[in-house]
């Protein structure tokens, strides 16, 4: 429907309902003689008299009963729908579409997911769960999740974590077979086992001496690119494992892997943001999710981005 079209039918259906230009003008915010101007102009487009007028009374005609009766229902729906999208803005609804890669998903969202669904039952996520870099925009999704360094100069990010830390583990099985390694030269007597990324890349083994960095060329017998696969070899006691400490906390805690080398890590750097494409005009359940990623991800709660 054109603009003007638009707005001459509003201005018969407020008149009509109201019995009254002046009454009309008000709830349209508009003066009675633009009101009347725009009620002629309808007649006038289409051939017929649409409201009877007298100076102290305005009714419509027969074509315009008619016509009221057929716009009522569209006009309903029209209100209905805006106030529909209306709901996006003032309270968190309706769905969110993130691509995360799979660390993120598994070890980050995975174990806030029925905490947040809880908290804002009206929200839906659909999760897509992929390691390439997804051009969000392209893909119509509402944000993303990655790594700091990771995410598109032109994009919004918002910190969900601290800076991440690197840690190196294995389990005790593993530990009370092979003396612990006390320098990080000493994982060259090791089996390490390598995470590869895309194009063959390979996560860099990287300490901290005498303040600066340090990167220890490790071999093993295993290399892979997945890092559950990679997690339950080092449970199981292949070898020593070089990954983001949040990835191994569980099983750090319970015991399945212990950490070495603590004082030769890099400091922590970098972590986990959430990134969308424009500030302006973003639904509320966006902002639900920055807020309780941030409230339950970072140590300082109260922190900016």
């Amino acid at each position: 429907m054109r603009g003007t079209q638009f707005a001459e039918l509003s201005a018969f259906v407020a008149v009509a309902e109201h019995a009254s230009f002046t009454k009309a003008a008000r709830q349209l915010r508009l003066s009675p003689a633009t009101i009347s101007l725009t009620v002629r102009a309808l007649e006038e487009r289409l051939g017929v008299r649409l409201l009877n007028r007298t100076t102290r009374s305005v009714a419509p005609t027969e074509a315009g009963e008619r016509l009221l009766a057929l716009l009522r229902p569209v006009l309903d729906d029209f209100d209905a729908a805006v106030e529909s999208v209306n709901a996006f803005r003032d309270k968190p609804a309706g769905r969110l579409r993130l691509t995360v890669p799979p660390p993120v998903a598994h070890y980050v969202l995975a174990p806030l997911l029925a905490r947040f669904l809880a908290q804002y039952p009206d929200i839906r996520l659909d999760i897509s769960v992929d390691s390439a870099m997804v051009d969000i925009v392209a893909g119509r999704y509402d944000a993303g999740i990655r790594v700091g360094q990771h995410v598109a100069r032109d994009m919004i990010a918002a910190r969900i974590t601290d800076d991440l830390r690197f840690v190196a583990v294995a389990s005790p099985d593993y530990f009370a077979r092979h003396a612990p390694p006390r320098v990080p030269k000493d994982l060259e007597a090791h089996n390490c086992i390598r995470l590869q990324w895309a194009a063959g890349q390979f996560l860099r083994w990287e300490f901290s001496v005498e303040g600066k960095l340090l990167e220890v060329d490790v071999d093993g017998s295993v290399m892979m690119n997945d890092l559950d696969l990679a997690i339950r070899a080092a449970v199981d006691g292949i070898g020593i494992l070089y990954v983001r400490a949040e990835y191994v906390a569980p099983m750090l805690g319970d015991g399945r892997l212990v950490a070495t080398l603590d004082q030769w890590m890099p400091p922590p750097s970098d972590g986990f943001f959430l990134y969308y494409p424009s500030r302006r005009q973003n639904p509320a359940a966006l902002q639900a999710l920055i807020d309780f990623l941030r409230k339950n991800l970072k140590k300082d709660a109260g922190a900016k981005p």
